[in-house]
């Protein structure tokens, strides 16, 4: 029985990998066999075809955004707990950066996954109204009910469709660096600023340093 477990793991690994380096739609079911040394009839012993191998990765993504997309229990929050979101989200977004890129293609091609992800994006907005109404309770960030639901969206928005935008810039999509993932996260920062606290300004602003890649760098590397 062991082996075979170990085979199905190997097939996902190496999915998520040449998915993330030549793009889901580039990438057949034969291209992941062959690159395993296995015969096409192995890969499709355990998964009958590349929508099942996605939907087991996206079951992956989800849970580990899960993990981290939660508000502190019981404490304050703190510009620390604001750099650890934007380090999950970064590292989230580059070993998972297949789902970022394909995902309209991958949503129309199969419905009951654009259901799951429907659910994920809900879920992902009441957990990050809930993330930024902690750091209002802390006296991190100030703004009413209105502006906290547009930011939530906006940071949404940005996050998802960040990696799509890097497509447009570059002649070849597949090669996209991580330092130009770090400049998406950097750009959710930005858009807290005008409500960031006196108390908590100048570690804020550090922290958009820490973040800070030059567009042109994001853009061409």
């Amino acid at each position: 029985m062991a082996p075979r477990i170990k085979t199905r793991e190997r097939i996902v690994f190496t999915s998520l990998e040449l998915f993330n380096q030549q793009g889901e739609r580039s990438v057949s079911t034969n291209h992941i066999a062959a690159h395993l040394e296995i015969s096409p009839g192995n890969l499709y012993y355990h998964f009958a075809n590349k929508q099942e191998i996605i939907a087991v990765l996206f079951t992956e993504y989800e849970a580990l955004v899960d993990s981290f997309l939660r508000a502190p229990q019981g404490r304050l929050a703190t510009v620390e707990d604001k750099r650890f979101y934007l380090k999950a989200l970064l590292a989230a977004m580059w070993n998972y950066r297949f789902l970022h890129r394909d995902l309209e293609h991958l949503l129309d091609s199969d419905k009951e996954l654009a259901e799951r992800y429907r659910r994920f994006s809900q879920r992902c907005l009441v957990q990050g109204q809930l993330i930024y109404r902690g750091f209002i309770d802390a006296g991190i960030l100030r703004m009413n009910p209105q502006q906290l639901e547009a930011l939530t969206l906006n940071a949404w928005i940005i996050l998802t469709s960040w990696v799509r935008f890097l497509c447009t810039t570059r002649e070849n999509s597949a090669h996209l660096s991580e330092e130009a993932f770090k400049r998406g996260v950097y750009q959710v920062l930005v858009l807290e600023l005008g409500f960031v606290t006196d108390q908590a300004r100048a570690a804020v602003d550090a922290l958009c340093e820490e973040f800070s890649v030059p567009l042109l760098q994001a853009l061409e590397q």
